[in-house]
Order: structure tokens, then sequence, then C-alpha cells
């Protein structure tokens, strides 16, 4: 029957045209490859864990993330040196219009420019233009942009008008900064730091990408904000927001069962699933909200566009900063962008507390100066250093580990010079 139905099939477009064309140039070359298959990838589904009484963030498989693309640092050209260089003794070409029967021959000096790092000068000074001229090299802009063009999912073209879209669209999706003392009654700063706190844990028990835990934590400030909850509720609340923010993000998310159990059984199905229908009709389904982690990718890749520390490391000690700003109330004041900035900054100076941490290519990139910083970085500043002491310890454990470079244990400096957020000094 299948053999009937090609038989009696009508050839393609595209066939009749290779026919075609095969009948008027001859037979096209043979292939030497074949297109191989894409094997189908197996999803791992999450088992049950243990409930929240015995979640530790010490575990023996540790899952590593997959380095987030970096740019390379592209040199900026020193000043051009120009030789003069006198042509060989050879007539030179008359335009045709021209009648006369014989041309003058004359030297005709060329001007060539050397390589962008040669400096040719008889004076003294020579190695001291060098040096001034290297030390500029970071006031250059640096498109970082520029290697992405094979890589779509990069979205070089539109990487500048996505950023700007969520730049504009962060204020609208950012919750009440005073909520706690203008709407909620049984609950306190404190209380959010703990569930906050435990739903790290949460996540880096499931193993969720860090995309749900900043989804989850502004689910949960956006919801709190124009609803008043009892502190019974509030790890319903946590788990619920969660389980929408795995939806959202993850490709396995953990089912509701898993919710209740990482609980204790505290809750029931049906409670999770009633506060998850609350929290999304309140929210009218408007799932998709600039967060930190959104700036701080992009951010990174301009950080290091320079080369100023290595990939991994820095992009670990900023991601360290911006999750510790998740376990504080007071820090909803700073909008996710200001926040992504400020964590690089910081992130820059604990690296390397010698050298500037903000540069031409950031400033374009994150669109803020450096004195606009100044604020939101010694409150980060400030976190950093007192997070060995804070009775929340699951963002500090967390970047304990191998995985993350061990960034937690780094010393914060205390003091960064107040040079640093000088906008004309870089």
């Amino acid at each position: 029957m299948s053999k009937t139905t090609n038989q009696n099939r009508r050839p393609s477009f595209t066939s009749s045209t290779e026919s075609s064309m095969r009948k008027r140039h001859g037979p096209p070359p043979s292939s030497s490859s074949a297109v191989k298959p894409i094997s189908n990838t197996a999803v791992m589904v999450a088992k049950k864990r243990a409930p929240l009484g015995n979640i530790t963030n010490q575990k023996k498989d540790s899952r590593i993330f997959p380095n987030s693309s970096s740019a390379d640092s592209a040199h900026c050209p020193n000043k051009s040196a120009k030789l003069k260089l006198a042509a060989p003794t050879q007539p030179v070409c008359v335009n045709a219009c021209e009648t006369k029967s014989t041309c003058e021959e004359e030297v005709v000096p060329i001007e060539r420019k050397a390589f962008s790092n040669l400096c040719i000068t008889p004076s003294s000074d020579t190695t001291t233009n060098v040096m001034s001229e290297t030390e500029n090299k970071e006031d250059k802009f640096m498109n970082i942009d520029n290697k992405d063009d094979a890589d779509p999912q990069l979205c070089a073209t539109f990487a500048c008008d996505i950023y700007n879209h969520l730049r504009a669209a962060e204020a609208k999706k950012q919750p009440a900064v005073d909520y706690m003392a203008t709407v909620q009654k049984d609950v306190n700063s404190t209380m959010r730091g703990i569930l906050v706190d435990w739903l790290v844990e949460v996540s880096e028990e499931y193993r969720l990408v860090p995309e749900t835990l900043y989804l989850t934590v502004n689910y949960i400030d956006r919801y709190l904000s124009g609803n008043v909850i009892s502190r019974q509720k509030l790890q319903l609340l946590g788990v619920a927001c969660m389980m929408i923010a795995a939806k959202y993000e993850e490709v396995c998310a953990p089912q509701v069962e898993e919710f209740c159990y990482i609980t204790d059984n505290t809750y029931l199905k049906d409670e999770v699933l009633d506060m998850e229908s609350a929290v999304l009709n309140y929210l009218k389904f408007e799932m998709s909200a600039p967060t930190v982690k959104c700036f701080l990718r992009r951010f990174s890749r301009a950080a290091q566009g320079v080369h100023e520390a290595p990939c991994m490391q820095l992009e670990c000690m900023a991601s360290y900063i911006a999750e510790l700003s998740l376990l504080e109330y007071t820090m909803l004041s700073h909008s996710p962008s200001l926040v992504a900035a400020s964590a690089i900054f910081l992130a820059k100076y604990t690296l390397d507390p010698t050298r500037r941490p903000w540069n031409s290519t950031l400033r374009h990139y994150t669109q803020y100066e450096a004195m606009e910083l100044r604020g939101c970085v010694m409150d980060l500043q400030r976190l950093c250093s007192n997070a060995h002491v804070s009775t929340l310890p699951a963002v500090r454990d967390k970047y304990s580990q191998h995985k993350y470079k061990f960034v937690a244990k780094k010393f914060c400096p205390s003091i960064i010079p107040p040079d640093f957020f000088k906008n004309s000094l870089y």
C-alpha cells in the first residue's frame, strides 16, 4: 500500500526543481558526509526529598552549572605611528584625458600606517607614552556583542533592545517597598528573611535554576504588597510561589505532592493548589518579571570583556552578592538593574581591590554612573561583611562549595575608596 502511495504521490517543488536543474547542469557532486540524527535526551524526574527538618545544603553530589558565556577582551589601539616612505623612482600615472606626450618623473610620498601597538618617535618619553596609552585602555568602549553574531541564542542583534525593554518594565513588576508597615499585620521582615533562606535550601535540594528562586521571591513580595496574610500561611505562600515559578522556568518542575512533602506535610495538596490560584489571580497571570538575575547575566559579560577577573570567579561572586540581597527586605528600595550593577561593582572590587571596578564599558551597558551605585554598593557591602555572623546561612553555605569557587569564604573589604565612585576618573 505504501509503495503504491509513493508512486502516485506528486513530486514536491524541491524535487522537481532539482530534477530540472540536473538536466541542465548535470548531476551534482556527491556529498561525502551525511547528517546524523539527533538522539533524544532523557529527562530525569525529581524524586521526593526529605522534609523541612532534614534539609541541608551539604550534598554529596554537586551539580556543576554551565558556565555562562563570557565576552573576549578587545585591545584598544594605541596612538598610531605613521611612517613616510619615498616611493621607488617610477613615472606617475597620467589620466587618459591628458594630451602630454611625456610625463615628468616625480617622487610621491606614501603614508603608511603602522601597527596599532607600534610607536616610533625620536623623543625620550616613548616608554611614558606607551604606558599612559596602556592605562587608558579600559576607557575605551568595547562591543561585547561582536563575537555573538554566530550564536542565535545570544540574540546579539536585539540584545540592546531587549535590555532597554527590561529596564522600562522593571518598575511595573516591582513590589511595594513599605508593605510590611502599611499592609501586613502578623508578618514582619524577619519572618520574610527566614522564608527566603529556607527557599534557597529548597531550590538547592531540587536543583532548580537560579531564575526560579528570583521569580519566587518576586511573586511573594508582589502578593504581600496587596494581601494580608497570617504567619501560619507564610510558608504556604512560599511553596505555592515556588511551584508557579518552577512551572514557568523549569523543564521538569517538581510536583505539588513534593512541595507538600518538603513542608513535612504541614499543608494539604488542596491548600497548595488554592494558594496557587490566589497568587495567579492577584498577579493577573503576569508571570514574567525582570529580576536581578536577568540583568546580572548581561552585566557579567560586560565586566568580563576586560579580563580583570577569571570568568567563573567573577560570575559566582556577583551571584553570591545578588542572592544575599534576596534575604534583606530593605533591598526592595533598589531596582533589580541597580542591584545587579552594584553586585558587579562590589564583586570586581572584592576580587581585585587595587583596580577601579567601573569603566566605560560597564557604564554603557548598565546605563549607570559609578556615583549612582554608591548607596546600593554600601548596602551590599554591609550584607557581605555580616554574612558570616548572620542567622540566615543558606546563601553563604551554598556559595562555600567548590562548584561556586568558594566565593563566600573570600574576605570582603570594609572600605571602598571614595575616588572609585567619581565619574570623571573612568
